[in-house]
């Protein structure tokens, strides 16, 4: 046997890109929306003193250019006002100071007025009371009595159906203070909530001697109340959307504008560069080089960040034109990699571009992600055998479709997913049940045994 080892030497070229830091910033930054760039920027900016990042609302008017402006955007000078104003958050209380303010404004300063104060730091955001009567008699000492007073004070104040204990209390105190609310409505809510809320109609009936219609009203009216009454004063929810590029209309042609004034202003510190560089010290000039070539980079990728999406959400509304053009703004299939294609890039660089990225129009604001949509086989009943290429139809087509089933159905006998189904099938959509009741949850549609009406 041969035991004799063989080494040999071999040398083989490998390309290989290294992923630089600056190179993942930048991929970064594209991912970034305006809020997120402002953030990132100011943190570049603490590291670099030469530079200086102005975020939009800080920049005053007489030193904005006029490629700043908005005028660009063919807006009057209303709407551009109110779109800046639509930006500026509202001061707002919490749903706490708010309940504070009136109970110092309509109670005597008693023990009970400070068990009122008490309760109040026990609500949710919701307004829902989140400690038991008997855990708060153990906490304060006070008698569960006294407590409950101090509740009922706390339940009168507003919004109504604060200080509910769960939801069919809450939906009560409304009811309690409306005075256009059904005759029968908070007896039969009071005595027969779960019946009511599973939608068993048939057997209230004979229990309360009502008939369906008569609750028929009344849930109609329910669905006026709020279940979530303090949900109005969380201000962490409040979101203000600032578009990255608009369309232009004029007839038939698009143009898509790049919106600059939601943006951070990148300055340079130039004369603290210089005074910098005239120090005779190896480390300083080159501190200051490298702090220099970083605000360069900077520059440069802002630049090349703001003309990749433009280059995306041109290429997204010229596939998409019947949706800005037509009545009914359909939304035709399109993919990430359609517009990759397009434009020679990676999906991933379009995925980046269009993620918390906005596009303002005549008639809204969308995210230009709205704008892609997977397409579903639509095999026409008359279509050829020897036909290759089935036509095909967006999701949101199949959604705006199903819409219209659904509004014009007989909502005595509401129409059920399989029936929806068929009803598409002889359209030449072939969808699948599941599939149906997934679109009908995304658009906030009950099933058929909700949507039965009494009348």
């Amino acid at each position: 046997m041969n035991f004799e080892q063989s080494f040999t030497q071999q040398q083989n070229q490998v390309q290989k890109m290294a992923m630089t830091q600056q190179l993942q910033q930048s991929i970064q930054m594209l991912q970034y929306n305006q809020e997120d760039l402002l953030t990132f920027l100011n943190q570049k900016a603490l590291g670099n003193p030469l530079i200086e990042i102005t975020s939009p609302q800080e920049r005053p008017a007489e030193k904005l250019s006029a490629a700043d402006y908005a005028s660009t955007i063919p807006h009057n000078r209303d709407d551009e006002e109110l779109n800046f104003m639509n930006q500026i958050p509202d001061t707002y209380l919490s749903l706490f100071e708010y309940l504070t303010e009136q109970i110092h404004l309509t109670m005597r300063e008693t023990y009970l007025r400070e068990l009122v104060l008490w309760l109040t730091e026990y609500l949710d955001t919701n307004g829902y009371l989140t400690i038991s009567l008997e855990e708060a008699a153990q906490l304060t000492q006070a008698q569960e009595l006294q407590l409950l007073d101090a509740l009922t004070l706390l339940q009168q104040l507003e919004p109504a159906g604060v200080g509910a204990r769960n939801l069919q209390e809450c939906l009560l105190l409304q009811i309690e203070r409306d005075e256009t609310a059904p005759n029968m409505a908070y007896l039969l809510l009071e005595e027969e909530f779960e019946l009511f809320a599973t939608r068993k109609w048939k057997e209230i009936t004979r229990k309360l001697d009502i008939s369906l219609n008569e609750i028929q009203i009344i849930s109609d009216f329910v669905q006026t109340l709020s279940p979530y009454p303090g949900a109005l004063f969380n201000g962490e929810t409040e979101q203000y959307l600032k578009p990255d590029l608009f369309v232009k209309i004029e007839s038939d042609d698009l143009k898509v504008i790049s919106i600059k004034t939601g943006l951070p202003v990148i300055s340079f510190q130039k004369d603290y560069y210089h005074d910098m560089m005239q120090v005779k010290d190896q480390d300083v000039t080159k501190f200051m080089k490298d702090k220099y070539a970083e605000y360069e980079w900077l520059k440069r990728s802002l630049v090349q960040r703001g003309d990749t999406i433009l280059r995306v959400g041109t290429a997204i509304v010229e596939k998409q034109k019947s949706f800005f053009l037509m009545p009914e703004h359909p939304i035709q299939p399109l993919t990430l990699k359609d517009i990759a294609l397009e434009l020679d890039i990676h999906e991933s660089t379009v995925s980046r571009s269009v993620n918390g990225k906005y596009l303002e129009t005549a008639f809204g604001v969308f995210e230009l992600k709205h704008f892609f949509t997977n397409a579903l086989n639509l095999t026409k009943t008359n279509q050829s055998p020897t036909t290759e290429d089935p036509a095909t139809v967006s999701a949101e087509q199949v959604k705006q479709k199903l819409t219209e089933l659904i509004e014009t159905e007989n909502k005595q006998k509401p129409l059920s997913d399989q029936k929806l189904v068929d009803l598409l099938t002889a359209e030449g959509v072939e969808i699948s049940r599941r599939t149906i009741a997934k679109y009908r949850d995304a658009l906030f549609i009950p099933p058929s045994s909700k949507r039965k009406r009494f009348e």
